[in-house]
């Protein structure tokens, strides 16, 4: 087979990189020049490939900013609502490539690059990934952001500038081991910081209370400096911000040690300040009640508090004298939408200043909360929950203690009232949790505190409203929507696929870009042989593509015409990456059984990162590569199933394996997975998807036709059903031959002869405690996977359910989900104005 076609060598078939602009190329050199001998200030006069990488940066951010500036100044005249997302996470990945395509840059930096002679693929791949954030929640921040900009409205992002991202995995023997991301390490040309608006955040100290009411002292203060990064949206020179709070410590920080003489101590005791913004706690799904954490999120949510009330008090541009000092207006100028419950304490924050700093009637600041602020719900896992100690609250934050009691207090006299001597109800819906250690439940904070709750998926939300917090939809029925996730276009189709949005746009025009629901238009050709042709050579390019970079990363060589069978995804019990590796022993037990017989040869790839306190998860790993060690050695199996362990699963990554990837592996226990967006990623580049009808798989399945996914296995009924009758996993071990085999290998040390007894926790789990529930779905999981082999026989009739996949995948555009948000949440309307470019005058 021909190998893959080069970046450079694509330069003379650009097309679709055609509905990135030709721009003046010219002008690109010279700032491109401009920027590498005066920008990058050297004292040696050869560059290095990172120097290319920078100054191509710098030059690419010269066209931001004159946008980011306008956009600015047009949100001040204009005066529009605000919305602010507050996110603990934001999995942004890298930005140069993204901002090319988004300002229509991409083909006169190609052709500038080609002609200086250097590749331009090279320098993408010097970009550190922006990587703060741990999977889903994070992802779907970053999605939001460009979906915001891209649709016009005055947003902004806020989070913490972690200082170290998610950790960077390397696989040693098969086992996990971290390594620090320091990706800050080179400096980062997309940030500028903004010392100016530096804010001071209190922790600890006391409460006062007096006639004019209470008041917090004797705090420790942190200072707050922002660091801001342009998100511009497509073609449109809107350029929206995502502020990113560092943590500092003022200059008199611990200065009564200083004053004893110990001033190197107390110097050094900096640090204990700075930590806060140090680095992302790398849990996913799971809730770790640590000091540093409460921290982080009140840091976040203090900071980004006063900014937003300094800008609503301000609303001319580069003016910081108040033009505003009612609180009236403010839920109609502000939309505060809570990423899951890590910024809940913006709802404590914004009544502690409405009520002792800007002294609010009560009643008044709680209406203003309300309607401020929204809550979107990620997780139904009850690991997942925020529960803080209130001694922690106590000591951290005594006046939000208060505040939350309070709350609360007024919360359960209303349900009292309508629920008279119901004390079942009472405790089931208080914010705080009697018990051995009295708990603060952050969602039941976030639900009583916000006018909009949403889950992610429709399935989610009505698992929230039905089981999760049905005593608080029972109460206010009209508060709970549905919002299900969705992805960005521009960076998982137009930039991680350019073949494939290219022969769409030779098809039906370019407008599915903004508005991908377009892609329906494919229907119309399902049966072109020529496209059915052209889709499916795409995708073998990419799989080309795909191998060769493995070969290169991992020295393994892959079968480019096997089926590329893809889980990535973080590692959890939940999202049953087990059952994903019962199916590849199967597989090879039955290679090994019959040789002779024809089998469609596969390469199964799985990608991931464990929590680095989550055995189990780092079990799973250790069991795969275990797994795979055996399999890829064997000379029986040869090149009919291979096994690969993707190391150090990331957004950059995920842009080369999403479209190389045949088959999407989505196989969450229903009721488990919220929403999933990697499984839209791989449907709306040509994957189609095996999985259960669990999060967005449901509505998936119905727009592209349950026949044209592989779906198996329990619904959530079936379930529920399960629980009450009670989960056996030996019932199944006994019944089914092939799983019983499978089972006894990884008891027996098949997988690991030097040391038998490697797996008995994995073992010990799968048949005595799995809540999620494995061998259940085994059975039909294995029969599923036989009819996938069947299809892919057929290149013509596989072809064709990728085509319709594609066609039916519009709806998981995150244009869609963020229109929705803005109109039935934020209130404010999604605006097709096209600012004016810098170079042309403004009326």
């Amino acid at each position: 087979m021909a190998a893959p076609l080069s970046d450079s060598e694509k330069k003379k078939q650009i097309s679709v990189r055609g509905i990135a602009g030709l721009g003046d190329v010219s002008e690109v050199r010279k700032s491109f020049n401009r920027h590498l001998h005066f920008t990058l200030v050297k004292d040696r006069n050869v560059s290095t490939p990172r120097d290319y990488y920078f100054a191509l940066a710098h030059t690419v951010r010269d066209h931001l900013v004159g946008r980011w500036i306008r956009t600015q100044q047009y949100y001040y005249e204009k005066d529009p609502k605000r919305i602010y997302y507050l996110s603990l996470e934001f999995y942004m990945g890298r930005t140069l490539q993204n901002t090319m395509l988004n300002l229509g840059l991409q083909h006169a930096c190609d052709e500038a690059i080609y002609q200086l002679g250097l590749d331009m693929e090279e320098l993408e791949e010097i970009e550190e990934d922006a990587g703060l954030g741990n999977g889903g929640l994070g992802r779907l921040a970053a999605c939001f952001l460009d979906s915001m900009a891209t649709l016009g409205l005055a947003s902004y992002g806020y989070g913490i500038r972690y200082e170290f991202g998610i950790f960077n995995q390397r696989i040693i023997n098969g086992w996990q081991v971290e390594e620090a991301d320091d990706w800050l390490r080179y400096g980062n040309p997309w940030e500028k910081a903004r010392p100016e608006y530096m804010l001071p955040v209190p922790f600890y100290g006391r409460v006062e209370h007096s006639a004019e009411g209470a008041k917090w002292v004797d705090t420790q203060i942190v200072l707050a400096m922002p660091y801001d990064t342009p998100v511009p949206g497509y073609r449109n020179n809107t350029v929206n911000t995502m502020r990113l709070w560092s943590a500092k410590a003022p200059n008199e920080f611990n200065l009564k040690e200083f004053n004893v003489g110990d001033y190197i101590e107390a110097v050094l005791d900096r640090n204990l300040a700075e930590n806060i913004s140090r680095v992302l706690y790398p849990n996913d799904n799971f809730f770790e009640g640590k000091e540093l954490r409460l921290k982080q999120e009140y840091f976040v949510v203090a900071a980004t508090l006063q900014d937003i009330i300094r800008r609503f008090k301000s609303s001319k541009f580069g003016c910081r004298d108040p033009v505003r000092t009612c609180f009236e207006t403010f839920p109609d100028k502000v939309a505060i939408q809570l990423n899951d419950t890590h910024p809940a304490l913006a709802i404590p924050e914004l009544m502690r200043i409405l009520v002792d700093v800007e002294k609010l009637e009560w009643e008044k600041a709680w209406d203003v909360t309300k309607r401020t602020c929204a809550y979107t719900n990620h997780t139904v896992l009850p690991e997942a929950l925020e529960r803080w100690p209130v001694h922690l609250f106590e000591k951290l934050l005594p006046r939000h203690l208060e505040i939350i009691f309070a709350i609360n207090q007024k919360h359960l006299d209303e349900i009292a009232a309508m629920y008279p001597g119901d004390m079942d109800r009472l405790r089931r819906m208080s914010v705080i949790e009697e018990g051995d250690c009295k708990r603060i439940n952050m969602a039941h904070l976030c639900v009583i505190g916000s006018h909009a709750v949403n889950g992610v998926a429709r399935i989610h939300s009505e698992i929230v409203k039905n089981s999760v917090f049905k005593d608080f939809y029972d109460l206010e029925p009209h508060k709970f929507q549905n919002k299900t996730n969705g992805i960005t276009p521009r960076r998982w189709l137009m930039l991680c696929n350019p073949g494939l949005s290219d022969i769409i746009a030779e098809k039906i025009g370019e407008d599915f870009v903004t508005d991908l629901s377009q892609l329906r238009k494919l229907l119309d050709f399902v049966n072109d042989e020529s496209f059915v042709h052209d889709v499916a050579k795409v995708k073998q390019e990419n799989k080309l593509k795909f191998a060769a970079y493995l070969e290169q990363e991992y020295k393994v060589k892959i079968n480019p015409s096997s089926l590329f069978d893809v889980q990535v995804k973080r590692i959890h019990e939940y999202k049953r990456q087990l059952l994903n590796c019962l199916h590849i022993i199967t597989l090879y037990n039955r290679i090994k059984k019959d040789p002779s017989k024809v089998f469609v040869p596969r390469t199964i790839m799985i990608g991931g990162k464990a929590a680095p306190g989550y055995h189990m998860a780092k079990m799973i790993i250790k069991l795969i590569t275990s797994v795979a060690n055996i399999v890829n050695n064997d000379p029986v199996i040869g090149d009919r199933l291979k096994v690969i362990y993707l190391e150090n699963y990331r957004v950059s990554l995920a842009e080369k394996v999403i479209p190389a990837a045949d088959l999407s592996q989505q196989i969450s226990t229903a009721g488990t997975e919220a929403s999933g967006t990697g499984n839209m990623k791989f449907m709306l580049n040509g994957a189609l998807t095996i999985g259960t009808m669990d999060g967005a798989n449901v509505e998936m399945a119905e727009e592209a036709g349950e026949e044209n996914l592989f779906i198996f296995g329990m619904r959530v009924e079936d379930v529920e059903a399960l629980d009450k009758k009670g989960y056996n996993a030996k019932d199944y071990y006994d019944r089914i031959p092939d799983l019983r085999q499978v089972m006894d290998q990884i008891r027996d040390g098949h997988f690991s002869p030097k040391e038998p007894n490697l797996f008995k926790d994995v073992v010990n789990m799968l048949m005595n405690h799995d809540r999620f529930k494995v061998f259940a779905d085994y059975e039909e999981y294995i029969k599923c996977q036989e009819k996938v082999d069947q299809l892919y026989m057929n290149l013509r009739e596989w072809t064709k359910k990728v085509i319709k996949n594609i066609a039916c995948s519009g709806k998981f555009s995150s244009d869609r989900t963020i229109s929705e948000y803005a109109t039935e949440i934020w209130g404010v309307e999604p605006s097709a104005v096209k600012i004016p470019p810098p170079n042309i005058p403004r009326e």
